[in-house]
């Protein structure tokens, strides 16, 4: 068990530890995001959603307004940022000190997002990729190169520039391919001046079941980087498909996976149902304090 990491980011001007794991909750702004129950449109589903969010334990808020789901229609940049101007005011009046992370891979986007909202962390599932590619099941590793010397992603200099923590996502099938490409992107992200990067495994993302379950399995030697470690597994295919359920019945399949992968030193869980995250990371706490004689965060 690492739960205990003592790390801390930079968020929107102010230290938030991780040593103890973050629940962050999922908003889309979609209408045709992979679960249906978590598709927000309607000012009165925005904002009640924001709110729930925080009332249910959660410490962030991931607002995205791009399905990656496989076959989701193609969105333009134009299309996102309405979409995301409008959403994000919702939250902002609903829920204004809430620590919000955009999850975009297009940089003028997420300049957007950060300089008129505050917005203060970029969620990129393309792992730098400017053409966007996810890494659905059907592109294997030569569909990913690393950056060259001199071949800077926008979105690296992007998040340079605005000065926000930036969560890299990996779509390799296995857990050396992800250190082998992550320690190299981590290299020229601090190179450019990114100073907080947290990691993202990309279980669903390029993966096949048996590679997202052998990640999850190994996922404590990804501490090799130094980095926080986010988990987003919520009502995915690794779930549904094992399971034989749809993404309305995998809370439970979820949930077990969410207590795995703190086991295993997750700080940040990606969710769509928070209370029952939170009440893993409870739990979660409450043993690790007990092996090391320590009293448990208090609840707020």
């Amino acid at each position: 068990m690492s739960l205990m990491n003592g790390r801390l980011i930079n968020v929107g001007g102010r230290l938030v530890s991780l040593r103890w794991p973050k629940v962050m909750g999922i908003l889309n702004l979609t209408p045709d995001s992979f679960y249906a129950a978590s598709r927000m449109q309607t000012e009165h589903e925005i904002a009640r959603r924001a709110n729930q969010i925080v009332a249910e334990g959660g410490s962030m808020i991931d607002v995205g307004a791009f399905s990656t789901r496989p076959g989701a229609a193609p969105v333009s940049e134009e299309e996102e940022t309405e979409r995301l101007r409008r959403g994000l005011a919702i939250v902002r009046r609903e829920q204004p000190g809430a620590v919000l992370s955009v999850d975009t891979f297009r940089p003028d986007v997420a300049r957007m997002a950060v300089e008129e909202y505050g917005v203060a962390m970029i969620n990129d599932v393309s792992g730098g990729n400017p053409e966007g590619a996810f890494g659905g099941t059907e592109l294997r590793e030569g569909a990913y190169r690393t950056p060259g010397e001199g071949d800077v992603p926008p979105i690296f200099a992007m998040a340079a520039r605005l000065g926000v923590p930036y969560i890299l996502m990996s779509s390799r099938p296995s857990l050396m391919s992800i250190l082998q490409e992550c320690s190299a992107k981590v290299q020229l992200l601090h190179s450019l001046g990114v100073k907080d990067i947290i990691l993202d495994p990309g279980f669903g993302f390029g993966k096949t079941l048996e590679e997202n379950y052998a990640i999850m399995h190994g996922l404590e030697q990804l501490g090799a980087l130094g980095l926080p470690v986010l988990v987003g597994v919520s009502r995915k295919s690794m779930v549904t498909r094992l399971l034989g359920c749809t993404a309305g019945e995998a809370l439970a399949g979820t949930t077990a996976l969410h207590a795995i992968a703190l086991m295993k030193g997750a700080a940040i869980l990606r969710v769509h149902d928070v209370k029952e995250a939170a009440d893993c990371v409870k739990l979660a706490e409450a043993l690790t304090a007990n092996s090391k004689n320590l009293k448990p965060k208090p609840t707020a």
